[in-house]
Formats: C-alpha cells, structure tokens, sequence
C-alpha cells in the first residue's frame, strides 16, 4: 500500500504540471524552479531525513509520511504565485523524500521476515501506481477539473490508504532497523568488525549509489528521450513515437513482477549482471538498425533490463548493517537520484554536440558498467553464505 500511494502521488502530479503551468502562466524557465524545489526537497528527505528511520524504527516514520503525503500534495494545486508553489513543492518533495527511504527500509523487513527475495515485487508496485496516477491525472485533465480539485480528491484517496497501511504495517518492535545498543560480546565483535573495515562500508555503499545512478539515468534517458529519438531523428509519427516510452514502462513492470522468482533462482548478482547486459545489448542494437519498429523493441528491452537492478542494489545496501539500514539506504537513494535529474540533461547537452542516437549510447554503455560491477553485490565469504547465493538466504541472514 505505501509503494502504491507512493507511485500515485507522483504519478499525478507529474500528470498535471502542464496544467500546474498554464494556471500560474508560468514560462519554462519558471516551471524549472519549481520542479527543482521539488528535487531539492527529495534530495532533503532521502539524505537527511530518512535516516530518521535508523533512530526511530522504519515502521515509526513510514507511517506519518505517507500520511503528508496525502496532505501536501494537496498544497501544489492551490498555489497561486511561483514562489507558494516552490515552497510548496519542496515540502512535498522532501516527505516524498522520507517516505521513499522508510518504505524501503520496512520492505527489507518484511522481506527478511519473509525469509525470500520479494523486494522487486514492491517496486512493481510502485510502477504500477505511477501509472494509476498518471490515468487518473489524465481523466481529471479530459474532465476540465481544476488541479486543486484533482490533488485534493487524489490527496484524500492516498490518505485513507496510508491509514489502512497502518493498520498492516510491520510493527516497531520487530524492527531491526530501530538501533539497539550492542553489549558484551556483541560490543566486541562489532569494535572488531569496526575496525578491520572502517572505510569498506561507505566506500560500498557509495558504489551501490553509483550502480543506481547508472541505472536512473537509462530510465531517465527513456522518459525524455525516446519520443524524441523516434519522432525526430526516425520520422515517426506523435502517436507511433509515445510507444518508446509506454514499451519501456511496460517491460519494466512486468520485469519487477518477476524479478523475485529471478532473483531466487539466479542469485541477486547474476540477476543484475544478465540485467545490465540485456538492457546494453537491446537498446545498443536497436540504435544500430536504426528503425522505428526495432527502436520501440530496444526501450522495451531497456526496461525489461533495468527493471530489477535498482531493488536487488537496495537489499544489498540495507543488508550491509540491519541496525542502520536507513542511512544506507539514504546513502544510496540519494546518489542514484541524481542520475534521474542529471542524466537527461547530460544526454540532451550531447545530442547538441553529436546528435541524440550517438548520444543514447551513454545509456548502453552505462549498463555495460552495471552487469561489469554486479560482483560488489556479492556476500561476504566471511558472513558464512555463499558468494553468490539466491537472495533467499541472503534477505534473511540477519535474522
């Protein structure tokens, strides 16, 4: 329930900025200021205040976030000068932020629960309600409905399914993320562990960061892109060219849906390695035959690529230390996020210089790295499992 509030509420908006825009007659320029305070109060939540969830249990925060959720998506569309809606949007942005740490940390409780890899199914989810929130920002718009009104029905649905969330959510007092401290022995044998690898943990949990930056930037590279590429540099038509992206959304979805049964019978590191080569070699063909048909099939593939690599990267970032999983998550959310609001920017600023199929390499050679360094995914030897084993055991060995 909080993956799907959580991918509605964006959905919707994202639906109806243009109406956002031509309500306050804003210009680009002046909508970009908007949509980087919403950026900014992402960045807010996942870096600063989603490691709340290592002090209070990830449970404690979930919960209250995906309460606000509901409610300050409801201020954007009541805003009626740039600067409200700027401040607006930062506040939403930044319990979008929280939330999107905390959901995750809770998944990784359930999931070690649950003793199986179901991490790829919650973010399933979460496509899936980007898409309901899309249609259904999309039906409000086709009505003539105002965005206050749309955000406030919408805001009201996303409410009440946080506090039925509530009612299901896995309680604090089973949390592992909720810090404890260590005594006697287990003092000692954390102190040891400390200080044989003081720097491997961060310099990891970067790396993980950068894996899902290179993944982000495919996904972003998808979003903006692909109507582009095949409408302007293939000469396909506005409708034939919407199909890049919807193959894309698809493909990823329908690979989150099944990413856990991959996950259990490859192992997370084969998972991500057969991921990132899929995506590389279904978009790099693509490009290569240069056709409109062939175009659609390798976003497709791109997505079906990529869809699993950014939840089996989480587990293993929250699985470094159950204690404070909510650091490490926001650790390696945050820096993904960046390839989302960069690599769009970096793609286009290429395609000025080479063209946008020379630039849509980056992409692919972006995936390349991803399947190239799917090995940092790996267990321990010394945590007793095996170096590649099925995420089962690994989603539950901290239990």
């Amino acid at each position: 329930m909080a993956f799907l509030l959580f991918g509605t509420a964006l959905g919707v908006w994202t639906a109806r900025i243009p109406a956002v825009k031509e309500k306050l007659g804003l210009s680009d320029g002046r909508l970009s200021i908007a949509l980087l305070a919403f950026a900014a109060g992402c960045i807010v939540g996942m870096a600063v205040l989603g490691r709340l969830t290592d002090r209070f249990g990830s449970s404690r925060v979930l919960v209250p976030s995906a309460v606000l959720e509901g409610a300050l998506l409801v201020l954007p569309g009541y805003s009626e000068t740039l600067p409200v809606l700027s401040v607006t949007l930062f506040f939403f942005g930044a319990t979008h932020g929280t939330l999107n740490i905390a959901m995750n940390a809770n998944a990784l409780e359930v999931q070690r629960a649950a003793g199986k890899p179901i991490m790829s199914s919650f973010h399933a989810i979460y496509s899936i309600g980007g898409f309901l929130g899309a249609i259904v920002g999309s039906f409000f718009a086709r009505s003539g409905a105002g965005v206050g009104v749309t955000f406030l029905t919408v805001g009201a649905a996303v409410l009440v399914l946080a506090l039925w969330a509530a009612l299901w959510v896995l309680p604090a007092a089973t949390d592992s993320t909720a810090p404890t401290e260590p005594s006697g022995a287990e003092a000692a044998v954390e102190s040891m562990a400390t200080e044989q690898e003081p720097a491997r943990r961060p310099m990891l949990l970067v790396f993980f960061g950068v894996l899902v930056l290179c993944t982000l930037v495919g996904e972003g590279a998808a979003a903006d892109w692909s109507g582009v590429y095949l409408r302007d540099n293939l000469e396909t038509s506005p409708g034939f060219a919407a199909y890049g992206f919807a193959a894309f959304s698809i493909m990823m979805t329908v690979g989150r849906l099944f990413g856990d049964r991959l996950a259990r019978a490859l192992g997370p590191v084969t998972l991500v390695r057969l991921g990132g080569a899929l995506a590389a070699s279904g978009l790099g063909v693509a490009l290569l035959v240069n056709h409109p048909v062939a175009g659609v099939i390798g976003f497709g593939l791109l997505g079906a690529g990529l869809s699993s690599i950014a939840p089996q990267v989480y587990s293993a970032a929250g699985n470094q230390d159950p204690r404070r999983a909510g650091r490490a998550l926001s650790t390696v959310v945050s820096i993904g996020y960046l390839g989302f609001l960069l690599g769009p920017i970096l793609i286009g600023a290429a395609a000025t210089v080479v063209g946008l199929p020379l630039a849509l390499w980056i992409p692919v050679v972006l995936a390349v790295f991803v399947a190239a360094g799917a090995t940092a995914l790996r267990v321990p030897t010394g945590s007793g499992e095996k170096r590649d084993e099925p995420s089962v055991r690994a989603a539950g060995a901290e239990r």
